[in-house]
This record gives C-alpha cells, structure tokens and sequence, in this order.
C-alpha cells in the first residue's frame, strides 16, 4: 500500500531550501532527515501545500516566486531607528538584531546601515522577494 503525504500527515523526509541559483540556505540532506508535523506551523503553509499529495519515495524540486515563497519585499518594514532605542553594543551592518514590541512580543530586523544617530532596519523575512527552490524526498509517513 504507497503512503502519500495528506495536509496532516507527520512526515519524515530531507529537504534543501536554496536560492534560485541553487546556493543552499537550508538542508538535511548530508545528516539527519526531518520530522515534520504537517498543519501546525512547524513549516511555512505553502512549503506543506507541495508535500500534500506526494508518495513516500518520491524526489521532487519545486521552484517559487516570492509571493509563493516567503511574500514580496515590503518597503514599509524597511525603518529608520534611532540609536538611543538600541543596545550600546556595537552594531554593524549586515547584523540580525532582536527588538521588543511594547506588548513584550519579539522580533527581529537586519541591520542594514548604522550611523551615530540612528540605523537603517529591514524588519522582512530575509527571503522576502527572492525565488527559491524547495527540494523534499519523502521518506516516511505517519
């Protein structure tokens, strides 16, 4: 009987996440294979849709436009933080920094330009606006 990855299924299996020019991100295929439980948040929903259907065994690679992957570039989440609502360490450019919302949430931005008054923060996903390719084979299903 072939098992086939249902939108609830915990499923084993490796995947790589890598840029369109197939530069890896993420990957588990030189280790130990994942461990996902589908439909609870533990991979983003559009990653889970392409798993859905899928039999145990089989290789695919998938490649997403940003609005299919991690969204588009959102120039609005792009902010200019004053120095003052920073640590006093030193910050450089380039550098994932932790903020806190005033409800206690956290959330963090990439520091893309610093001066002494303020900085340039882009609070996307890092992958926001890029195409990426999703590869998964399916090992086990449960």
């Amino acid at each position: 009987m072939t098992q086939i990855v249902k939108p609830d299924s915990l499923v084993t299996l490796h995947y790589r996440i890598a840029m369109e020019n197939g530069q890896p991100l993420i990957s588990t295929f030189e280790g130990t294979p994942a461990t996902l439980q589908l439909g609870v948040g533990e991979l983003l929903p559009n990653l889970e849709r392409l798993l859905a259907g899928l039999e145990v065994g089989k290789h695919e690679l998938f490649t997403l436009p940003p609005d299919q992957a991690f969204g588009a570039h959102n120039p609005e989440l792009v902010e200019r933080v004053k120095r003052e609502h920073m640590p006093e360490e030193d910050i450089a450019p380039m550098t994932i920094m932790e903020f806190a919302a005033p409800d206690g949430s956290r959330y963090s931005g990439l520091v893309r330009e610093i001066s002494e008054e303020s900085a340039l923060v882009d609070f996307n996903h890092p992958l926001a606006g890029k195409t990426i390719r999703f590869e998964v084979e399916v090992i086990g299903v449960l």
